[in-house]
């Protein structure tokens, strides 16, 4: 069994751009390293959060060579899999491979709804190609695939993968995984605002968006709810709450991006269609990290 057990904070990194809508890599290279020294235990480079869908096969194979060459071997590097067909996702595992990425994320195939029998064969395929530990985003919300526990436990002879990224929704899915599956597979959060829950449930890991600008507060969250320090868990994650939200909305990318700025962690440059936030909108998420910024708990704040 290839299990690197992996745990703790991945951060879903963002993607950072130039004004031109280039890749810049230098920023990029600057944000993974803040995270980093920051105590975050692994990341994953060009998830939706990463702007996955805008960019090229090779583009999203150059983001993860600058994780790596950041990295050097600190944190473990998980290049993210979202392609629209089977047949790519295999063109970018095999580019991923001869860089050295450390494992993959599958999201399933975009676009096509697949069914359970569809996304299963698919991960199998996927994990064949790749020969390295995979963890396995079901996003039921975003993606309406949804890979149930009894669907997990089918995959479990599948060793390549290792880990879950559980984002339906729906806390509950916690325990009923780890009753159905036991600690066959590493069970991560992937929802912002049910961290504390999900965490308190006995999950393995968060998969971060708000952990992107605020690493060492995310990673505090973890290792109090760890140690079973609830009560002083629960107020950081109350203080962390309404940034959270931020996370868990089609517009995810301009929020987290504002929110980098305002800390001042780079720029909003994204790809379009997606366009910087303006008027009220742009005004809610000001008001909501500001006073973040103005409350924040100094024994847990990220160090520049």
């Amino acid at each position: 069994m290839n299990n690197p057990r992996w745990k703790g904070i991945f951060p879903a990194v963002t993607t950072k751009f130039d004004a031109d809508e280039s890749l810049d890599l230098e920023s990029t290279a600057v944000h993974l390293d803040f995270q980093i020294r920051n105590g975050i235990h692994g990341m994953v480079t060009c998830g939706s959060l990463g702007e996955a869908s805008t960019l090229t096969l090779e583009e999203k194979l150059l983001v993860a060579k600058n994780a790596l060459e950041v990295s050097k071997g600190r944190v473990p590097v998980l290049a993210n899999i979202s392609e629209t067909s089977t047949r790519e996702a295999i063109r970018y595992i095999e580019g991923a491979n001869k860089i050295g990425v450390d494992g993959f994320m599958v999201m399933p195939s975009v676009i096509y709804v697949a069914d359970a029998r569809e996304a299963m064969h698919n991960l199998r395929t996927l994990a064949a190609v790749a020969q390295k530990p995979m963890m396995i985003y079901n996003n039921p919300v975003a993606y309406r695939v949804d890979l149930k526990p009894e669907h997990m436990l089918a995959l479990a002879d599948c060793e390549w993968l290792v880990a879950i990224k559980e984002s339906s929704d729906n806390i509950r899915r916690i325990t009923d995984l780890r009753n159905t599956v036991g600690d066959r597979y590493q069970l991560f959060l992937g929802v912002d605002d049910l961290a504390y829950e999900g965490l308190a449930l006995g999950a393995d890991g968060l998969l971060a968006g708000v952990g992107c600008t605020f690493p060492r507060e995310t990673v505090a969250l973890y290792d109090l709810l760890v140690a079973g320090r609830f009560a002083e868990a629960l107020k950081l994650y109350q203080w962390m709450t309404p940034m959270l939200h931020l996370d868990v909305s089609t517009k995810l990318v301009q929020n987290l991006k504002l929110i980098d700025v305002l800390a001042g962690m780079g720029s909003e440059h994204m790809r379009r269609p997606r366009l910087p936030l303006i008027g009220a909108e742009r005004e809610s998420v000001e008001t909501i990290v500001k006073t973040a910024l103005a409350t924040r708990p100094a024994q847990y704040q990220s160090v520049p």
